[in-house]
């Protein structure tokens, strides 16, 4: 081989592997991506749905169309008011709310029972009449309650609404979030806890709402906690750590591993995206989000 040949060989295979080096990666990258076209069909190994509140510029017409265009089968965190919204487009309040006094302010401490039994004992009969199932309550913040104490408190409050909630076949589903970051002295902030006053109370209306990103932020180790606990849980909510935003890799959690071990369990209840999005096209971030979730 002559020197200008034997260069010129050199040259061209430098420069395939380069291309290759660049474009394997990528290729790599484009083919792991979720994909973001309208023709996309959800598997439907799992039920997906988004919370309102982090839509709130839109109005619930406009994220109906919306929900209806991705695949959803319904939104989180709606009231009675906006029910006939729902059903016009063929979707569910997948989380029902209304009823609660706060986040704050919840079944661990008497001084709101009579309040919280009031409130969700008009709002169980609303929700079932609807054809809904789940009704979320909270734990309320500590002020100076220790776990044993809230506990007790809890199950005291809890079991004057549970035979109502058993006749209309309603859930009261209980949020998990964290006091670390968002919700300082919220009591039901760790999975055990909520587990505990599952076990305690001993009825199937009774479920915890498992926050991804709360309990990634409190206690971490997701996977094996809900592998661990996946009897008491009757729902989930998504969001990115840190940050509470969208759940791609500017984030830490696993999103797919951890959408195979809620289907390995047998789950038949709903994800719902609860991320505050950032990206300017809003609707495109959740047509991702619940992408990448669909497992």
């Amino acid at each position: 081989m002559s020197e200008k040949n034997r260069r010129s060989a050199i040259k061209g295979i430098l420069a395939g592997t380069a291309a290759l080096t660049a474009a394997g990666p990528l290729a790599c990258f484009g083919q792991n991506e979720p994909k973001t076209e309208a023709a996309y069909t959800l598997k439907g190994n799992l039920n997906h749905s988004v919370c309102r509140w982090c839509f709130n510029d839109l109005s619930v017409e406009e994220l109906c169309v919306a929900a209806k265009e991705i695949g959803l089968k319904g939104i989180d965190l709606i009231g009675p008011k906006e029910w006939p919204t729902l059903k016009k487009h063929g979707l569910i309040s997948t989380m029902c709310n209304g009823a609660e006094i706060s986040l704050t302010e919840g079944f661990n401490h008497p001084q709101y029972h009579a309040t919280l039994v009031k409130n969700y004992s008009d709002m169980i009969p609303l929700v079932a009449k609807a054809g809904y199932t789940n009704l979320i309550c909270f734990s309320g913040n500590r002020n100076g309650l220790d776990d044993e104490t809230g506990l007790k408190n809890s199950v005291e409050g809890l079991k004057k609404l549970l035979p109502l909630a058993e006749k209309h076949k309603v859930v009261l589903v209980m949020e998990l979030l964290n006091s670390k970051v968002n919700h300082k002295d919220y009591q039901c902030d760790r999975t055990a806890w909520g587990a505990e006053l599952a076990k305690r109370l001993g009825s199937e209306n009774f479920k915890l709402l498992y926050d991804i990103y709360h309990m990634q932020v409190d206690e971490g180790n997701v996977i094996q906690t809900i592998r661990d606990n996946h009897q008491y849980i009757a729902h989930y909510h998504t969001a990115g750590v840190p940050g509470r935003h969208e759940i791609d890799d500017s984030q830490e959690l696993n999103y797919p591993a951890i959408m195979r071990a809620i289907k390995d369990t047998g789950f038949k209840g709903f994800v719902a995206q609860e991320f505050i999005p950032q990206a300017k096209d809003k609707l495109k971030s959740l047509r991702q989000a619940v992408q990448i979730c669909d497992v």
